[in-house]
């Protein structure tokens, strides 16, 4: 009797194996297969460039990295713009020439790295932009700096030409450029303050190169950090990134090596993203978190002050990472948190599936280390906004933690999304702005209504918000930031 038990019960045990093994099998091959059935991959995502930088690159100093990137962008036109040309004719391709989204419609090359000296200025601001994106991103806030402060916009690697930049992409490379981009500031501003400010993976890139300075005992080069949607951590789903690329180079389909495969409309952006992309963020912030937890209190009070702007919900890195992974373990040394809320009116809070923001919010405001301010509704049933400090407040306002703004919702906005922050209302791209060049495209305002599974765009992607109603409020903000840390 105990033989036929033992007998019947390893029996189920390799039936029930088999069966789940034949069960993931069966999952792999159908997503593989729905992976794979994807639009063909164009010249954009199959080009190699020669001419990119990486870590392992030797370059002297900054300039030589502009010399590289001229080569760079010579590649691209002789690879695939002059050949492009005469094969697509679609009007809204950013590699066809003369289309709606040829970024030569706009006055500056913002797809390159740029800088903006002025004689005598009294600080500096390297400007990050974030993944898949380019120095675009940045563009409202150089331009708020143009001629107050000495400006640079760096293109990261793999950015700004073409997306087959982003499948031989690593976090190193991003940090190397960072580096050579500080130094050059730093021997141009001649002991002046150097301001960083980051956007997504650019805030993290940041970020590495102070951590990295400080596990090493050395000095920080920046005078304080400003981060917008910063990557400080992912969806654990990031973590399979790696093992979609692998399979798709195993079995060679190129396919599997993207997350998206979409039409190049944005000029100034790729709409398509490679696996490998999402892989280098998610390293990039493990290493931040290993390098953050690993500081001793002494090392993080080196850390140069971080004024932040997240919004509550964020498809794409973590809002909660933002407050408890970085802010909750930063000494108190003036640092800053500007949370947006969504908006609260009465019929939107009835249509919410998830509120994120009281995981965001600290139950015991008075122990917060930090100066958090939320921009919410001044009650559900007015759309306009005001700002609630909490945690460590400023001097001025210690008599009042909440002050009215005249600054409301747009109708039709429920929240604003990883990428609006930066952008102005009247940004020519991606604001409401309707007296554009009419070569050009607008993106901001396209949110065209007809029936499903018409377009080639999305319309998730024509409906996030793209530009930031508060973007005043951020300014301000920065500039008051800005002034508290620059010595009289």
């Amino acid at each position: 009797m105990k033989a036929i038990i033992i007998g019947s019960t390893k029996h189920l045990f390799f039936a029930t194996f088999y069966a789940c093994l034949g069960i993931t099998v069966a999952l792999l091959l159908t997503g593989i297969h729905f992976l794979n059935a994807r639009p063909d991959l164009s010249l954009w995502h199959t080009t190699e460039l020669k001419n990119e930088f990486h870590y392992n690159t030797k370059l002297d100093n900054f300039s030589d990295y502009i010399a590289l990137e001229d080569k760079l962008f010579a590649e691209v036109d002789n690879k695939v713009l002059k050949k492009v040309s005469t094969t697509d004719a679609s009007p809204v391709n950013r590699y066809v020439k003369n289309s709606l989204s040829d970024p030569t419609h706009w006055p500056q090359n913002w797809n390159r790295s740029f800088e903006w000296p002025k004689a005598y200025a009294p600080f500096g601001v390297l400007l990050l932009h974030g993944m898949s994106d380019s120095p675009y991103a940045m563009s409202n806030v150089a331009t708020h700096f143009k001629g107050k402060a000495h400006v640079l916009g760096l293109r990261f690697p793999g950015h700004g030409t073409l997306p087959s930049g982003l499948t031989e992409l690593y976090w190193q490379d991003l940090a190397a450029a960072v580096n050579l981009a500080t130094a050059h500031m730093k021997q141009e501003l001649k002991g002046k303050p150097l301001f960083v400010i980051g956007f997504s993976t650019g805030a993290a890139a940041a970020l590495n190169h102070e951590l990295e300075l400080i596990n090493r005992n050395r000095s920080p080069d920046y005078a304080g950090m400003i981060f917008i949607s910063p990557a400080i951590g992912l969806a654990p789903s990031a973590a399979a990134a790696r093992w979609q690329n692998w399979i798709g180079q195993l079995l060679g389909l190129d396919k599997l090596q993207w997350n998206s495969i979409q039409v190049e409309y944005d000029p100034f952006k790729y709409m398509s993203f490679a696996v490998n992309a999402g892989d280098v963020v998610y390293q990039l912030a493990l290493r931040n978190q290993g390098l953050l937890a690993g500081l001793t209190a002494l090392q993080r009070e080196k850390l140069p002050s971080i004024l932040t702007f997240q919004s509550v919900v964020d498809a794409t890195v973590s809002s909660n990472a933002v407050v408890n992974t970085l802010y909750q373990v930063l000494p108190a040394k003036g640092h800053e948190l500007v949370l947006f809320d969504m908006n609260r009116t009465s019929i939107n809070r009835n249509m919410m599936l998830n509120d994120p923001l009281p995981q965001l919010l600290p139950t015991n405001p008075s122990r917060v280390h930090y100066r958090g301010t939320l921009i919410e509704n001044i009650n559900a049933e007015t759309t306009q906004v005001q700002a609630r400090e909490f945690g460590v407040l400023p001097r001025q306002q210690a008599s009042s933690t909440i002050a009215p703004l005249t600054l409301y919702w747009p109708a039709g906005v429920y929240s604003l999304s990883h990428v609006a922050i930066l952008f102005a209302e009247d940004d020519g791209l991606y604001g409401l702005r309707n007296d554009t060049d009419k070569r050009r495209i607008q993106i901001g305002g396209a949110a065209a209504r007809g029936e499903r599974g018409v377009l080639s765009v999305s319309a998730a992607e024509m409906l996030r918000q793209k530009w930031n109603p508060f973007f005043p409020y951020v300014l301000s903000r920065i500039d008051q930031y800005q002034a508290a840390h620059i010595k009289p």
